[in-house]
Parts: structure tokens; sequence; C-alpha cells
């Protein structure tokens, strides 16, 4: 497979060997508070609200949150023996297979599973009554390399043919009932988005470290109408959950860090509670898109990260964050020390946007103030170059076409409903200049 992330990830891993020199060296283009209703802007008091420790405080459900100071640490692999290991001469030929055999073993006590250099084609599900999970490449990150190719827009039948040619899922494995809830939705429609992921983790406490994920959709499909082809390379719903110095590849919805739960009759696919916290922590990770490729509702802290905005499949504005934060939480993504760059493509035009909120279940009725999701997300100290637009980096919402509105008041509610709770603090480069 060719790299799709080339010199961009040698700079990256460069990147986290030195921690954040490189950043700091940069020069900096002061953003000034409040910004304006297209580009708020937070001061250094407020900023202080949108903290790592802050989003990682608590767990449980969002109506009585469990007080659980969270403080994720690099994810150590010195000294570990794998329980198991993954490709030519290992204990096994799929990371499904180990996976299974990691869950089928009984431990409760956290389990390694090391996957030799080379591509894995096929899906790997990790279900919600799997122990604590570290799944690691042996090599550099680009060298391990898991895959598949799935559309969500295309019906059921393609995704068993992708998912299953050859049996891997079987009656009585561990994630059988995962695969089932989306091989046996109805056949004359088009698959969803939750289904389209290559690996889909359910499980709280899951590691990832040193590998690709790709959705190898990519530029295989090209909609005449520009209509979205989503195609997830990776979608988390468990808590406490780690990705460092991993790859995400995908073009639409890239990555679904999100909070989720088994699947029930009412909700077969496990997904989009609207009661619950689910945090993630991204650390030295290559992602990239051009559609809302960073999107859902976790507690999710990316740090060190690359956020790449590709144009090899559309011309228009590409999005990178789509969070769909409920009412009932202050706290979303947050971005720091990170870099948010686009291809030559962007670069020459200038106009992609950082995000957007997702209002996810109000298409039909519209935008709900204090009902509908209104995302959160605080992008903080890190570097954004020139593909982005710089008066109105905010795009308006999905599914609802809400037009963005920041918050500029002199004493800001960051939760109220009338506005976006999309901000910004500290940021610099070319795409981070302010406001005329």
């Amino acid at each position: 497979m060719k790299n799709p992330a080339g010199p961009v990830l040698a700079f990256l891993l460069g990147l986290s060997l030195s921690g954040c020199s490189l950043l700091a060296s940069q020069p900096v283009s002061p953003q000034v508070a409040p910004g304006s209703a297209s580009r708020p802007v937070l001061n250094a008091e407020e900023a202080g609200r949108f903290t790592r420790e802050r989003y990682f405080a608590h767990k449980g459900r969002l109506s009585a949150p469990e007080h659980d100071p969270w403080q994720p640490q690099p994810i150590d692999l010195a000294g570990v023996k794998a329980d198991f290991v993954v490709g030519a001469g290992g204990s096994h030929a799929t990371v499904q297979q180990a996976v299974n055999a990691a869950i089928s073993s009984g431990k409760r006590s956290r389990q390694y599973i090391r996957i030799l250099p080379g591509t894995y084609t096929g899906a790997v599900y990790v279900p919600i009554d799997a122990g604590p999970l570290t799944l690691y490449g042996s090599g550099k990150p680009e060298e391990v390399n898991i895959e598949l190719t799935l559309d969500a827009r295309t019906p059921p039948s393609a995704y068993i043919a992708a998912l299953n040619p050859a049996g891997q899922f079987k009656a009585g494995d561990p994630a059988w009932a995962m695969y089932q809830v989306c091989a046996g939705q109805a056949a004359d429609k088009p698959m969803d988005t939750p289904c389209a992921a290559v690996m889909w983790v359910q499980a709280d406490g899951f590691q990832l470290k040193n590998l690709t994920v790709t959705n190898t959709l990519l530029e295989s499909v090209i909609d005449a109408k520009r209509e979205g082809h989503q195609a997830v390379a990776l979608r988390s719903d468990g808590d406490r959950a780690q990705f460092e110095q991993v790859r995400l590849i995908g073009r639409q919805d890239t990555f679904l860090v999100n909070v989720g739960e088994a699947p029930t009759p009412t909700n077969k696919v496990g997904t989009y509670p609207l009661d619950k916290i689910a945090r993630a922590y991204i650390r030295d990770a290559y992602i990239e898109g051009d559609v809302d490729f960073v999107f859902g509702r976790a507690n999710a802290v990316f740090e060190q990260c690359e956020f790449r905005v590709v144009s090899t499949r559309r011309s228009v504005p590409a999005i990178v964050f789509a969070p769909d934060t409920v009412p009932a939480s202050s706290l979303g993504f947050l971005v720091i020390h990170s870099r948010i760059t686009g291809d030559k493509g962007h670069q020459a035009l200038k106009f992609s946007k950082l995000g957007r909120s997702w209002d996810q279940g109000a298409g039909g009725t519209g935008y709900l103030p204090g009902s509908s999701p209104n995302g959160q997300l605080v992008i903080r100290d890190s570097y954004i170059d020139q593909s982005f637009d710089l008066a109105a980096p905010w795009d308006k919402a999905a599914t609802t076409g809400r037009p963005h509105r920041g918050n500029v008041a002199a004493s800001r509610n960051f939760d109220d409903p009338a506005f976006n709770r999309l901000w910004e603090f500290n940021n610099y480069g070319p795409g981070a200049q302010p406001a005329p």
C-alpha cells in the first residue's frame, strides 16, 4: 500500500520525540479576546477552564457524574511480553483472531497483542465486555497497517462481503453480536456511518499504539453530486481510551471518537447515548481526511497531533472537526499543542474550515436550543496553516445548516444554547491571524 502521509509523518514523529519544542519555537501571532462572532477567542482566564485535567475529571453518567481523575500516562511497552502475536510466525494470522483469544482467555488484567509489520486486511471489533487490551505495532507506525474498504452508503450485503467473506465472524465468537447488529440491518437500506468502521472498539481501557488504520475507500468513489460517502477508519465508544503514535487515514468521518453502549433493540448500532461520559486521549497521532473527519461526543483530548486536510477527492472547503456534544455536557473536544494543516490544494484555496457543530438527530425538527447537541471544541496553543478561512473558520452546523454564531459578550456563558461552543486560544501560524 502506498504511504498516504509521507513526509508529514516524519515531521510528526520528530515532533513526538522532541516534545513541544518545535511548536514553541514558532513565532506567535496574537489572537485577541474576545475575537469576533465568526471567530471567538478566549482570554487567558477563560482558557484556564479548558484543560486536560478538567476533561478527564469524571466518569459515569452526566446526570450523576462520579469524580474519577484520570491522568493517562504514555503507553509504556518496555519489558512487555506480548500475550499474543499477530503475523507470520506469530500466534495468530489476523488481529481479530488475537482479540478473540484474549477475550476468551477470561483474564481481566491487561493483555498485550503485538502486531508484526505487514498489511492486515479486515475489520477489528472489540466488544464492550472485553477486558483492557493493548494493541501495538512492531516497527514504525506506517509499517503496520490495518485496512479495509467500507462505504456507509452501500447495503448490508456489501458490508457482509467486506467483513466476512470467509466466515471470519462466527456465531459464538466474542464480536459476533457487534457484527450482527450491522449485518442484520434492512437489506434495502444503506449502511449507517457507525457500521462503516474498520476498527470498532466498545470496551473501556483500550489502548492502541504504533500502527495505521485506514479505510481504503479514499478516492475510489467520487460522487458527482458531492454527496457524502462516510468511511470510518476508527470508532471508539469506551471510557479511558488511549491512542498513541497512530495514523488514521480516511476522507469523510475518519475518526468517530464517541460515547457508546451495548446494542439494544431500540439502538441496534449501540451508539449516541445522551447520559454517559467516555474519555479518550489521543497523542502524537496523524489524522487525515476532508469532511468532518474527527467527530463524535466523547470527552476527547488531542495533544501533539497532526490534522491534515486533503484535496485529492474534493476541491470544496474541507472541514476538520464535527463534535456533537450534548447540552448536559460542557466538555467535548480539546486540541492542544497540535498542527492543523492542508495539502497544496487547500493551501492554495485558503478557505477550509476548522470545524462545525454536528446537530446530530436534529435534522428533522431543526436545532432546538438546550435540547439538540451543540458541539463543544477548544483549539489552543496550536499551529494553523494557510489552508483555512481567516475571517470565518467555523462552518454552519451539519444536518441543520444552523449558521455559526460565536459569543463575544463581556461576561460569557460558555454553554449558552443560543451560541456555538467552538473556541480558540493562543493559536499561531498563517491560518490563525487575528480576524480583520
